[in-house]
């Protein structure tokens, strides 16, 4: 009888193990600050959004800073209005100038500034999008957007780091990536494509991604218990076999 007790005591140690490790890492997949959708087309205008989620379990998302890259600078960024929420933009001078549309821009967005209003902050346990339009979209690969997340306690996230040369995300403190993609060459039909339409609202791509995370662990997790279940009966077998019969 003891025997089948720590059995059954280091199943559950192990399961509990498994869940806590399965869906810790769901979460944490979408845990940090991105850009949705994660894909825009170069030379056209772009809608995207900075999706915030706040991870502390006390605290609440109070103020975003997004700096946006000096080396693809862009002549046009407008916000919308985030209820609860003021906006600040700061500019800087650019030489050469950017031209759009024939005329020649000096001055481009270098930092937005969101600043949450009294009990308008994202609270524990929930997320927020503040969308910008943007354009014209440099000829480059991707915008690599460093962020700020700025708690009611004090405590600020820096979502800063930019992806590997090989284009993979680096493991702490991921910057917000917008991948560009070239636009189709004159004369060629259009075909389906994951580059977004230009002014569109932001799409769910980011939450795709998530569920395929999640189901992808909870699979892993109905297989960690197949097999707990399966260890678990020729745990049992083995034990009816190895009692001797009664006198």
């Amino acid at each position: 009888m003891i025997h089948h007790r720590r059995a059954a005591r280091a199943a559950a140690l192990v399961l509990g193990a498994a869940m806590i490790g399965v869906f810790g890492l769901a979460s944490s997949a979408s845990a940090h600050v991105t850009v949705n959708p994660r894909e825009a087309t170069q030379g056209g205008y772009g809608r995207v959004a900075f999706r915030v989620p706040t991870e502390s379990d006390t605290a609440s998302t109070v103020k975003l800073e997004v700096a946006f890259p000096e080396d693809a600078p862009l002549a046009s960024v407008s916000t919308m209005p985030v209820p609860g929420w003021t906006v600040a933009i700061e500019k800087r001078k650019v030489d050469p100038p950017v031209e759009v549309h024939g005329s020649q821009v000096g001055e481009v967005v270098s930092k937005i500034t969101w600043t949450a209003s009294a009990d308008a902050g994202i609270k524990p346990g929930e997320f927020h999008e503040f969308p910008v339009s943007m354009g014209p979209l440099p000829k480059v690969e991707k915008l690599v957007f460093r962020v700020l997340q700025h708690y009611s306690d004090g405590k600020t996230a820096r979502w800063i780091e930019p992806p590997a040369a090989d284009g993979t995300e680096p493991e702490n403190d991921p910057a917000p990536v917008l991948k560009l993609l070239p636009a189709a060459e004159a004369g060629t039909p259009a075909t389906s494509s994951p580059a977004v339409a230009q002014d569109q609202p932001a799409a769910s791509n980011e939450d795709d991604r998530d569920s395929a995370a999640l189901g992808l662990a909870i699979a892993g997790l109905v297989a960690g218990l197949a097999g707990l279940a399966l260890g678990g009966l020729a745990f049992a077998r083995t034990r009816r076999q190895a009692t001797p019969p009664a006198a």
